[in-house]
């Protein structure tokens, strides 16, 4: 199992959501308003007064074989609207309660 966490420009609302769940993902946690700054590109998302827009997050805990589909449905998500911003991380949970 991995865990997955998933930030991307508020702009997107129930998006991301839908999409996790597409592929059969019941549990999550969502983090709205969350700010931060790509390392690559695009602009910050610090929901102050020079940068209002920003973030929401999600984590979830997903089988290995589903991994992969969920990030290439990000991936491809993400290379529609650049601007916006989607970026995904993944490791290994060891334990799950």
């Amino acid at each position: 199992m991995k865990a997955l966490f998933i930030a991307y420009n508020q702009a997107y609302g129930d998006e991301i959501v839908e999409l996790v769940e597409s592929f059969g993902q019941r549990g999550f946690t969502r983090f709205d308003g969350i700010s931060g700054r790509g390392s690559a590109n695009g602009i910050p998302h610090l929901n102050n007064h020079a940068w209002p827009e920003y973030n929401d997050g999600l984590l979830t805990v997903v089988d290995d074989a589903n991994v992969r589909p969920i990030l290439d449905a990000l991936r491809a998500k993400d290379e529609k609207t650049p601007d916006l911003g989607i970026r995904a991380f993944a490791w290994n949970v060891d334990n799950v309660l």
